[in-house]
Formats: structure tokens, sequence, C-alpha cells
């Protein structure tokens, strides 16, 4: 049986801009087939937003409280919710 997609909508705060974050985010979740987007905010933060089964969200969030190698991540928020299903592939936003 196939797990529902759920939404997973992520707010990274710290050191995370500047560091290729967005390059490693898209790549993860591309990996893990997972559709949404990622894009840096005016504040300093990376917010995050991916749909796709609960399991691989879970593996994305992982990443997202490493973050690449210059990264350092402070703070993860997380809101989970239903998957809309609007998106097609994952991107990076500007």
């Amino acid at each position: 049986m196939m797990e529902p997609h759920q939404r997973l909508r992520a707010l990274i705060s710290g050191h995370v801009q500047g560091v290729s974050f967005r390059y490693y985010t898209l790549q993860k979740a591309e990996r893990l087939e997972l559709t949404g987007w990622v894009k840096n905010l005016p504040s300093g933060e990376v917010e995050v937003l991916a749909e796709g089964p609960r399991s691989a969200l879970e593996q994305l969030l992982e990443f997202l409280r490493q973050g690449p190698r210059l990264a350092q991540v402070k703070n993860v928020q997380t809101h989970w919710e239903a998957a809309s299903g609007e998106f097609k592939q994952f991107e990076v936003r500007v």
C-alpha cells in the first residue's frame, strides 16, 4: 500500500544563506522524489515546503537539521499538513 503524502513546511535559521543550503536541499529532495520548493528569506532564514511520503519527508528533515558542511543550523521550525499535490517537481525559488 502506498504511503499517503503529507506536506512539511520548515523554517531553518542560523548561518544558512551563502552556504549552498538551497542547492543541497534541492539535491536531497530530488533523491527522495519529493516535490515543492526551497527559498532564502530576507530575514536570513531558509524556508522549505515539501510534499511526499512521511518517511521521505522525515529524511529531508534530518538533512535540514544538519545542513550542508558550511552551514550552522540553529533552529528548525516545522509544520505538518495535508499535501495539496500542486507541485510537479522540487525547485529553488528566488
